[in-house]
C-alpha cells in the first residue's frame, strides 16, 4: 500500500481545495471518505438495502436513491437510530477506503477524512495533515457556500472535534485563511516532503 497522508479539518476549512490541489498540481491519487459515504448507500448496495429494511421504503426518493434529508431527520432526534446507522455504515466506509487505498498508484496517496478525529481513524494514515482556519472563517465560508444561517453552522461546529483536538494529532498544518497562491506554494513544499517520506518508508520496508 502507498504511503498515506490523511487530510482532515472542520467544516469550511478548505479540505477539498487542498486535496484537489495535490491531485491537480502533483498528480497524487485521492481517496475521499465523503464520496465513499455516498457510494455505499447507492441503489443495489448492501448499505441501502439494510437502511430500507430498517426504516422502510419511505426513506427513498422517487428515483430509488436514498432521501438524505429524510434520513437526517430520522436520526437527528434519536441517538439510538444514529448509532444504528453509524454501526452499519462506518465498517462499510472503512472497508472501501482500505480497498481504494490499496489500488493507489501515485508515490503517496491522499486520504480525505473530515471526521478523522471523531471516528478515531488516525491509524489509517502514516501522516496527518490538518487544514486549519479561524472559526469565523469557517462560519463565513459555510454560510456563503451552503446558504445556511450562522446558527446552523455553529451547531455543526459544536458537533465536530475542536480545533485544539485536531491540531493535537497533526503532523503537518496548513493555515488556510490566506490566498490561493500561498496555498499552492505550501502544498508544493509538502508534496516534496511527502515524496521523501514515502521513499524513506519504502527503503525501510526493503531493508
Amino acid at each position: 500500500m502507498s504511503y498515506v497522508i490523511a487530510i482532515t479539518g472542520g467544516i469550511g476549512s478548505g479540505k477539498t481545495t487542498v486535496a484537489d490541489t495535490f491531485y491537480k498540481n502533483h498528480n497524487i491519487d485521492l481517496v475521499d471518505a465523503d464520496v465513499i459515504a455516498r457510494e455505499v448507500v447507492e441503489p443495489n448496495t448492501i448499505g441501502l438495502t439494510k437502511i430500507i429494511e430498517h426504516f422502510g421504503k419511505s426513506i427513498l426518493l422517487e428515483n430509488g436513491y436514498l432521501n438524505r434529508s429524510e434520513l437526517r431527520q430520522r436520526i437527528f432526534s434519536s441517538p439510538d437510530e444514529k448509532k444504528w446507522l453509524n454501526d452499519l455504515l462506518h465498517p462499510l466506509i472503512r472497508e472501501e477506503m482500505l480497498r481504494q487505498l490499496s489500488l493507489a498508484q501515485s508515490e503517496y496517496v491522499i486520504l480525505v477524512v473530515p471526521l478523522l478525529v471523531e471516528n478515531q481513524l488516525q491509524y489509517l494514515a502514516n501522516r496527518i495533515l490538518v487544514v486549519d482556519v479561524l472559526e469565523q472563517t469557517q462560519i463565513n465560508r459555510t454560510v456563503n457556500r451552503d446558504k445556511v444561517n450562522q446558527e446552523q453552522v455553529k451547531a455543526i461546529l459544536a458537533s465536530q472535534a475542536s480545533r485544539a483536538e485536531r491540531l493535537a494529532i497533526a503532523d503537518d498544518i496548513i493555515k488556510n485563511d490566506h490566498n490561493i497562491h500561498d496555498l499552492d506554494n505550501e502544498i508544493a513544499l509538502l508534496h516534496n516532503k511527502y515524496l521523501l517520506l514515502s521513499q524513506e518508508s519504502i527503503n525501510e520496508e526493503n531493508q
